[in-house]
């Protein structure tokens, strides 16, 4: 396939390609497709939809590379156009408002949109699926938010400490100490979203607070935004006494990948038995991410494909 990109402009094809032409080839890495250029003639080799989409995708580029576009941009802007290449979902146009320091700041696909969506109309939200899609980054997002417009008075943010056991004793140092090492994408998310020095301040003040899911027993929380991040690693009866710590004029959003349990073996994880159990009760919304809705380096969609695909294989090998 051949593509002419018009008019002809020789900084923004600068600006398209990247440095050494790495821009093109991320986009040849997300779509696997090859691409060659002469000028601003591109021939793009590889199966017709893909072409297409990469036509589409360097068209698009080319009317943003008035200034250099870098990776970030690249990859971010891969999973945008990849979506709008497809059917809009209903109430797509009205994207969720978030109050936060990255300022329009909004999902890139049609389920993390939804996602936010439920964050700020339902008390409980349920984000399932594959690492990279924005389930913990998206929930930190609602809850500065949240805190922003002084819906919560706090944040709570809780995790299963599984690798140490729920007993994190050999650890150094206090209990925040302990436990900061499995909540470090939280707290890398919040100082992205309000700044290093303001969620500093809101630690001091205890504002936002750190609560490994061991310690939650007993508590009522009112007024807070809680979120549990990695959430398949909990058990049914964790599981169930988080959900009952919710209080008064509280949110709480549960975050986890359930094809990445580090449970005992044998153990029942609790994200995928409150599927089952919460799936009609109202008030309470489900998001469930899939493969397309990875919003990192290209590769990373297609390594979860690549396992997908080679535990299908297992399966059906052990069926026989």
């Amino acid at each position: 396939m051949e593509l002419t990109l018009a008019p002809p402009d020789n900084n923004r094809l600068a600006n398209l390609c990247g440095v050494l032409d790495e821009n093109l080839r991320q986009i040849e890495t997300a779509l696997n497709v090859t691409l060659s250029r002469r000028g601003e003639v591109f021939r793009i080799g590889g199966a017709p939809d893909k072409a297409e989409l990469a036509a589409r995708i360097l068209q698009d580029f080319y009317q943003r590379a008035r200034k250099p576009l870098d990776i970030d941009d690249i990859q971010l802007a891969l999973v945008e156009v990849a979506h709008k290449a497809q059917p809009a979902a209903e109430g797509e146009d009205n994207l969720p408002v978030l109050m936060t320091r990255r300022h329009g700041l909004h999902g890139r696909t049609a389920r993390q949109n939804q996602y936010l969506r439920q964050i700020q109309e339902f008390d409980v939200t349920f984000g399932i699926g594959p690492a990279g899609t924005g389930k913990t980054y998206l929930a930190v997002a609602g809850a500065v938010d949240a805190l922003e417009r002084d819906l919560v008075k706090r944040i709570v943010l809780v995790r299963p400490a599984v690798e140490a056991g729920e007993r994190l004793g050999f650890l150094p140092g206090d209990l925040v100490q302990k436990v900061d090492p499995y909540l470090r994408p939280l707290y890398d998310a919040l100082y992205d979203l309000m700044g290093f020095d303001k969620a500093t301040r809101a630690f001091e003040r205890q504002v936002i607070e750190i609560a490994p899911l061991a310690f939650m027993r007993g508590r009522t929380l009112n007024h807070a935004f809680i979120i549990l991040d990695e959430a398949q690693n909990t058990t049914p009866e964790q599981m169930k006494m988080f959900l009952t710590r919710i209080g008064f004029g509280s949110k709480a959003v549960v975050t986890g990948d359930i094809t990445q349990i580090d449970l005992a073996r044998g153990q029942r994880s609790g994200l995928v038995e409150v599927r089952d159990i919460l799936r009609q009760v109202r008030g309470i919304a489900f998001t469930e991410f899939q493969n397309d809705d990875v919003v990192r380096h290209p590769l990373v969609a297609r390594i979860i494909d690549a396992y997908d695909a080679h535990a299908a294989r297992e399966a059906v090998r052990g069926e026989g």
